[in-house]
């Protein structure tokens, strides 16, 4: 009754068949446990449970079942140990317990059971060493399956020496050392898989033994050693590897040297995946003769030279990845007889010339278009029609002309990444017929004109960065713009917030009236508390008030200097939400200081300009407010700013007057500097109240250096969120 849709549990009266010998119902939808009853089935030989949702452990007194020659209970929910009374079955040939949660390690009574011919244990939480005499004690084995558990030790030398095994699988664990002599007495294999291990082999030969060993296996259809730690190169024996070998998995070793042309003599080979090596030298032509090849990896090398055209004789190919090496020249126009393509990546090479408009009608291509990082020119074909892509990077490129509107067709594009180039021209309306669209990034081009107000509806839009063009006009104000966080425009000095917009009188444009007094007025602010505090400081008693008002209808900010008579703060007298504000010396036990306070008054600066709190969830691993702030200081100090606080600086104007881009951010480097000065690590090292002082106020005066002083027609907006 296997492979229909029964559901239910097992019935209990199905112990009652006493003379039944095959039960199967393999690939069902049967829950519950498997039943200890089912041990009364004294004649039972053939026992399948495998896929279904069987759970809980599995019962020892199935043990009993004397004549039992296949157990399959692989593909459940099973747990618990592998029951020592399994030991117990001595007619047993086929032993399938793959795909559960079995933990502990292999009760050695099963390597006793002398008549297995299939093991297979395959994707639980097993672990120890597998005995290396396995294949003495379990002589008849034709199938070792035991990827994807926790065992470590070696491979088994012993499984070498049985001539007749079929299948070895022993990939994702713990294991160690070298591979064992013995695999050129492998005639019948069909499948080695030792990947990601911990194997190693060194010297200029290392992969030689294993590959030439490899070429008495005339059956071999699948070899995986990747994520292994195996050195040399790869010999010219390759070629001689069985002519029915289907898949060659060799990514994510220490392999250097050039790859052999004589790979191209495996007339079978579906999958060739050499990825993150040190392969040198060029791509071998030979590989176009593999007309089965439906993968192709050699991403993350160092291969240098053209893609041969001949790669374009591939048209089964499904994946193609050549990314992270140094490919020069152009894209072969023969990839446009992939029309089987389902994802192609050629990043970070140094490819140049045009994109070939044949890849860009490549009617499969579904997942991934990725030529991103290279120095790709001149303008996008006109004709993109790409319906099924998902994601197109073209980014770090020297792309030029206008974006097509045919990149309407691309009605499953969910990411768009064209950043860092030189396009130019308007963003075409069109893009809102994407209605998938997640992410978009047309940044740092020379892109004109408005944003199209109709992006604000497409709902899907996760992700919009429009930086450093040139745009201009009224920024929507629906949709994903409601959130700026999300949304970067900095660095279009021409564009401007709906209500910051309107129509001078006589010169036709939109000139920016809103005073953003916000910068000066903060200061103002923050002198004021400075001051406070210092005055506090030299007031403050022994005793100790919880919350301390430092801005009156504003916000209530915790008083370090309150806790001056303290020999030390421990943990459980961190006051709430001080976390991120108090300097690290009070955790090592120091009395407060003025100097601890430099340091709370630093934080809050730096996260007023930033609009990230210190204990902000993109801090992790190390990574807080101020290394965020110092890693970009002083030269890129715009990538750490607020969004909305960059997008109203970049229109300031005082009085009438635009405040010059280059000295708001002089004056913004001098208060982030004052920022990073006030939270320096060591309480020595930090600038002193005073100092502090001085700065903020000579930013100040600078800013403002060329201005009139304010008038009564000038609106002060004050956001008092970020004070």
């Amino acid at each position: 009754m296997s492979f229909n849709s029964i559901e239910g549990v097992l019935p209990s009266n199905i112990s009652q068949l006493t003379q039944l010998q095959t039960l199967d119902l393999m690939a069902n939808k049967i829950t519950g446990r498997v039943s200890e009853e089912l041990s009364n089935l004294k004649n039972l030989q053939v026992l399948k449970l495998g896929r279904n949702r069987l759970y809980g452990s599995i019962p020892p007194a199935i043990g009993n079942l004397s004549l039992l020659t296949i157990l399959n209970l692989g593909t459940n929910n099973l747990t618990g140990i592998i029951p020592n009374d399994f030991g117990r079955l001595q007619n047993l040939k086929e032993l399938d317990l793959t795909i559960n949660q079995l933990s502990g390690t292999i009760p050695p009574s099963i390597y006793n059971i002398s008549s297995l011919v299939s093991l297979a244990l395959a994707s639980n939480e097993l672990w120890g060493e597998i005995p290396g005499d396995i294949g003495i004690k379990l002589p008849n084995l034709l199938v070792f399956n035991f990827c994807i558990n926790k065992f470590t030790g070696r491979i088994p030398w012993s499984l070498h020496n049985l001539t007749n095994i079929q299948v070895i699988r022993m990939a994702h664990n713990l294991l160690e050392g070298t591979i064992p002599p013995g695999l050129g007495n492998l005639p019948l294999l069909q499948m080695y898989n030792i990947g990601y291990n911990n194997i190693f082999s060194s010297g200029e030969y290392g992969l030689n033994f294993i590959i030439t060993s490899l070429t008495n296996s005339t059956r071999l259809n699948f070899l995986a050693i990747d994520g292994n730690h195996l050195e040399g190169v790869i010999p010219e024996s390759i070629g001689n590897l069985s002519k029915v070998l289907s898949k060659l998995y060799m990514g994510q070793n220490r392999i250097h040297g050039n790859i052999p042309a004589s790979i191209g003599r495996l007339s079978g080979l579906a999958l060739l995946n050499l990825s993150d090596n040190s392969i040198s030298g060029e791509i071998p032509p030979e590989i176009g003769q593999l007309e089965e090849l439906q993968m192709l990896g050699l991403a993350r090398n160092r291969i240098s030279g053209n893609i041969p055209n001949s790669l374009g004789n591939l048209i089964k190919l499904n994946h193609i990845d050549l990314a992270g090496n140094s490919l020069v020249g152009k894209i072969p126009i023969t990839f446009g007889n992939f029309r089987s393509l389902l994802s192609m990546d050629l990043s970070k090479n140094n490819l140049n010339g045009s994109i070939p408009k044949e890849i860009l009608s490549l009617p499969s291509l579904s997942t991934l278009l990725n030529l991103s990082n290279n120095f790709l020119s001149g303008p996008l074909p006109p004709e993109i029609a790409l319906q099924s892509v998902v994601t197109i990077d073209l980014s770090d490129n020297r792309l030029s002309g206008n974006i097509p509107s045919s990149i309407r067709y691309c009605k499953s594009l969910e990411e768009l990444f064209m950043a860092r180039n030189i396009l130019s021209g308007p963003i075409p309306e069109i893009i809102v017929e994407l209605k998938g669209l997640d992410a978009l990034d047309l940044s740092s081009n020379q892109l004109s004109g408005s944003i199209p107000i109709e992006l604000q509806n497409l709902q899907a839009l996760r992700s919009l960065n429009l930086s450093f063009n040139n745009l201009e006009g009224v920024v929507p104000s629906g949709g994903l713009f409601r959130n700026l966080s999300k949304v970067h425009l900095e660095g279009n000095p021409k564009l401007c917030l709906h209500l910051a917009c309107i129509n001078s009188r006589g010169h036709g444009r939109i000139v920016a009236k809103v005073a953003l007094i916000l910068v000066p007025s903060v200061f103002f602010f923050f002198l004021l508390g400075s001051l406070f505090f210092v005055f506090y400081i030299k007031k403050s008693t022994s005793k100790i008030t919880k919350n301390s008002e430092m801005l009156k209808g504003q916000h209530q900010l915790v008083s370090y200097n309150e806790l001056r008579t303290q020999h030390s703060i421990s943990s459980t007298h961190v006051l709430k939400g001080s976390i991120g504000y108090i300097p690290p010396e009070y955790g090592l036990g120091e009395k407060p200081s003025t100097a601890g306070d430099v340091y709370s008054f630093g934080i809050m600066l730096l996260e007023l300009f930033t609009g990230k709190n210190p204990t902000h969830e993109s801090f992790t691993g190390g990574l807080n407010l101020t290394k965020w702030v110092q890693s970009a200081f002083p030269a890129n100090v715009v990538q750490v700013l607020d969004p909305e606080l960059l997008l109203l600086m970049s229109s300031l104007y005082h009085n009438g007057q635009l405040i010059s881009p280059d000295i708001q951010h002089g004056c913004l480097i001098t208060i982030l500097g004052i920022g990073l000065s006030c939270t320096e690590e060591s309480r020595d090292g930090r600038v002193t109240m005073r100092s502090a002082l001085q700065k903020l106020k000579s930013a100040r005066d600078t800013l403002f250096k060329a201005a009139a002083p304010i008038k009564n027609n000038v609106t002060l907006i004050i956001d008092s969120t970020k004070i």
